[in-house]
């Protein structure tokens, strides 16, 4: 049996591995692999498998047998190739260890640089390169690293001593630091070193290299990359690999230096070169926001030559790998070397914008294009933006970079558990910081957005704010950070204040501004244009309609027109009861509620039937010729009755009766479980007049609207059906009731008749109830509640337990249970259409806008999902996508 190969070495224009081995070599690892065989300038080295993560922790973090061997062997490799020796006291070679898995995870995990320096190595370096200084500098730098990442010694113990000596010395930039200054510095980290850890620093560079190996394989499962997996729903991989790359130095003198670029603008997607670069650096200056960088046009400046040369690789890889690249890069004494290449994190209006233009640019093909962006990018284009009469008066506090757009309001925290403690009570917050790091990424999920007083477009801050597509003002000189104070000019603000930000200009606005919800551009109008028409030529087996259509939630004529304007191509789900919330309709209602008599309700549904008839004309005006599907009274009636004794005086008052005999009507509709209780078609049944007066107002309304030339078609949705009984009874009143007004019209109005299959039973029984049914539509809210036992009102009370412990792998009310409640929607199915094969079929529930359940309901054969009017633009691209993943 051949032996199992861990160790991959890339260097001298060949490597072992390539770009299509990132489940082994993880990304980086096998973009490093992919670049040296393309023939750009990268570093030697070699790369550890993720298969070795993998043995590491399913054997108690012991390594698998012959990996020590291959270390060895292919560190002598590297040796051989750069003529230098690891830890060598003449002419040390110098690598840095570094983390990288199959899925980018920026700054979730471990880098060390510099290793291989010792005491006696420093000093070869010295002679070597004739720059003390230097050497020096990369020493302490070493130090710190290790000390941290593979010892766990505290940051701030490092940055005291470094603080400390520029103090002494009374400059304020780390370069302003002499070789003296930093051989003293070195001595001190050293001291502290031991101090913390009862053990001296480590003189044998090999000893460094396990460590820092085990420091990186072990950074896979800390806290800030567990949870980063799980904000990014990152699952099933083995682990991360280890990439062991010989140093290169942009600390060398102001002859060198370190970058990060982009081949187009990751905030805008704008084919524009971006980036960001310092002189006489190592790359965590640029990332950790230390130091404010330079915009990388100002290289062409500086070094003509050498940002030539860096447009021509940064082409050359875009145009190999189709996509926008995020490359890190160092110039040593005047020579440019690439040291990593990824496809880019972006906002969502670059993600967009990018595979657009690089479709009409003929990169990729529009299928491409659509499988670009994900439904989240999606939705970061409908982020809100500051209302412009609020801004015209809004007081500027300070303005810093644009570092990733959209604007957010909230209250200043000042620390990422802060920003998680208030989120938790339901307070909206800004996470301010100087910097932030990894460990913030809790706080920065739960944020609406983050402000930092340094730092520059591709500091840790930006890039972590543009992958979550949160707003974020990062290097904002003008605000000073002091405990739980944030200063800008003479004005205070303590922890919280309210602030407002605005990602897309880099401005602080002093208070709480309304935001309103942007539009869709040009570019996000063509981008789902061609989305669209994938889904719409879709073609599945067993299905005569081609195509998988988006309609949109709505009980309002205002939603009808949002959700038209964003793509809707019909209304799903139109909740009646929502028509209910006005001042005069509720009274109207709740004098229903609490009638004593036939009479006396349907004097009260006649005072409804006008204020029904006009919310149902003006969606069907909005909709034209589009479908409406519209539910029929489905909640408790409790629900909408008085709670307190205040109240009920109140609404006694104003409908002329007793207060203790409205109180003991009111009592009287108190249910034990009313979410199982006297609703939904039950109560069309026990009060058939709410119903005939609902099915009266909605054909009224139509056969008004269709007299004026407007095409409509009201279909009417009975609803939590557990009976074909209760479905063949209620259709038949209602279909006399439209028939009648029909008649008195003299109009004609094709109408349906259908229901909702959300009790277990109806699923179960669906063969039996589509014989009565013009459509289903699947209420997953109360399917799942009802299938799992769980009540969605207090459902967060232990799922989140629940997923932590991997009980479930999702809250099953925000993502379908495809395993549980799936199969009963693929029952239903099944049988229904086995019965009338062409029912149309649909979702409606909140589900109708998860890209997951999304998916699922396309492989069910279902007709149509429908959601929310703001996230019809999303489920537009995940039917496109669910139709590309799904094809045979």
């Amino acid at each position: 049996m051949a032996k199992t190969k861990y160790v991959y070495f890339f260097g001298n224009g060949s490597a072992e591995g390539n770009a299509k081995m990132k489940e082994l070599l993880g990304g980086k690892g096998a973009n490093l692999a992919e670049m040296t065989n393309l023939g750009i300038p990268v570093p030697p080295g070699f790369t550890i498998s993720t298969e070795v993560c993998e043995a590491y922790y399913q054997n108690n973090k012991k390594y698998p047998a012959g990996l020590d061997a291959e270390l060895k062997e292919n560190l002598k490799k590297l040796e051989e190739l750069m003529g230098k020796k690891l830890g060598d006291a003449d002419d040390p070679l110098l690598v840095s260890v570094r983390s990288g898995a199959a899925a980018s995870m920026p700054g979730m995990m471990d880098t060390i640089l510099n290793l291989g320096l010792n005491d006696k190595a420093v000093e070869g370096l010295v002679k070597k390169t004739g720059n003390p200084r230097f050497a020096w500098d990369a020493y302490r730098r070493f130090i710190q690293m290790f000390g941290n990442v593979a010892k766990g010694v505290a940051h701030d113990v490092f940055e005291h001593i470094l603080e400390s000596a520029k103090k002494a010395k009374k400059v304020e930039e780390d370069t302003d630091l002499d070789a003296a200054d930093l051989k003293k510095i070195v001595e001190s980290y050293q001291k502290a070193y031991e101090k913390a850890l009862g053990e001296k620093f480590p003189q044998d560079p090999m000893k460094q290299l396990q460590a820092s190996v085990d420091a990186v394989f072990g950074s896979w499962n800390n806290p800030r990359a567990i949870k980063y997996r799980s904000l990014n729903n990152i699952k099933n991989l083995k682990g991360t690999a280890v990439n062991v790359q010989s140093m290169v130095f942009g600390n060398f003198g102001e002859g060198s230096g370190t970058g990060v670029c982009f081949t187009r603008d990751p905030s805008t997607g704008k084919n524009e070169f971006y980036g960001e670069y310092l002189m006489n650096a190592q790359g965590e200056d640029v990332v950790a926001g230390i130091r404010t960088p330079m915009a990388i046009n100002t290289l062409k400046r500086q070094n003509r030559k050498i940002y030539e040369q860096l447009v021509q690789y940064k082409n050359k890889l875009e145009k190999h790998y189709r996509d926008i690249q995020d490359i890190e890069f160092t110039i040593q004494q005047g020579e440019l070397f690439i040291l990593q290449t990824r496809n880019a994190k972006r906002t969502g209006p670059a993600a967009v914008k990018a595979a657009v233009d690089m479709a009409k640019e003929k990169l990729i093909s529009h299928e491409e294009a659509v499988g670009r962006v994900t439904p989240d990018q999606i939705d970061q284009l409908l982020h809100p933006m500051i209302d412009p009469v609020h801004r015209k008066t809004a007081t500027v506090l300070a303005k810093g970079l644009n570092a990733s757009p959209g604007a957010a309001v909230g209250r200043i925290v000042f620390t990422a558990e802060e920003a998680e403690a208030w989120a938790v009570r339901g307070e909206k917050v800004l996470l301010v910081r100087r910097e932030t790091s990894p460990e913030d990424i809790g706080g920065m999920a739960v944020a609406e957005g983050i402000l930092t007083s340094t730092g520059g477009m591709t500091s840790h801050a930006a890039v972590v704010a543009r992958g979550m597509g949160a707003p974020c003002v990062a290097g904002c000189k003008a605000v000073s950070i002091s405990g739980n104070n944030m200063k800008v000019g003479n004005k205070t603000y303590k922890e919280g204040d309210w602030i407002t930000i605005d990602g897309s200009t880099g401005e602080v606005f002093e208070g709480n501004l309304g935001l309103v919800t942007p539009k869709i551009t040009s570019d996000l109008s063509t981008f789902l244009k061609w989305a669209d028409e994938i889904r719409m030529a879709a073609v599945r087996k067993g299905m005569k309609n081609k195509g998988f259509v988006v309609r949109t939630n709505a009980d309002k004529p205002e939603d009808a027109k949002v959700a038209r304007a964003f793509g809707a191509e019909g209304i799903g789900l139109c909740r009646t009861e929502h028509m209910f919330f006005g001042e005069k309709e509720l009274i109207a209602f709740q004098e229903m509620i609490v009638a004593e008599d036939l009479a006396a309700r349907k004097k009260a549904l006649s005072k409804l039937l006008p204020y029904q008839k006009k919310d149902f004309k003006g969606i069907f005006e909005a909709m034209k010729g589009l479908p409406v599907t519209i539910r029929l009274l489905d909640p408790p009636l409790h629900e909408f009755v008085p709670k307190t004794p205040a109240e009920t005086k109140e609404l006694a008052g104003k409908l002329g009766v007793n207060a203790a005999v409205l109180k003991r009507k009111i009592d009287g509709l108190h249910e034990m479980n009313p979410m199982l209780g006297h609703r939904g078609c039950r109560l069309g049944v026990t009060y058939p007049e709410i119903y005939d007066m609902q099915v009266e107002a909605i054909v009224g309304a139509a056969c008004e609207v269709a007299k004026k030339g407007v095409k409509v078609f009201p279909e009417i949705m009975i609803p939590l059906i557990g009976t074909y009984r209760e479905l063949e009874m209620l259709k038949a009143n209602a279909e006399a009731v439209a028939e009648k007004v029909l008649a008195t019209q003299k109009t004609k109005v094709k109408y349906t008749i259908g229901t909702m299959i959300e009790i277990p039973r109806a699923a179960l029984t669906a063969d039996e109830v589509a014989r009565y049914a013009d459509f289903f539509s699947f209420g997953t809210n109360d399917l799942t509640q009802m299938t799992f036992g769980y009540s969605r009102d207090d459902v967060g009370s232990f799922v989140p337990e629940y997923i932590e412990k991997e009980l479930l792998e999702h809250d099953p009310f925000q993502s379908l249970d495809q395993t549980g409640v799936g199969q009963l929607i693929a029952l239903a199915v099944e049988k229904g259409r086995s019965v009338k094969p062409e029912l149309k079929m649909g979702i409606c529930g909140e589900h109708g806008g998860d890209p997951a359940s999304i998916e699922f309901c396309y492989r069910a054969n279902l007709d149509y999902v429908s959601c929310s009017p703001y996230r019809v633009p999303i489920a537009r691209l995940a039917a496109a996508q669910a139709v590309i993943a799904n094809r045979s």
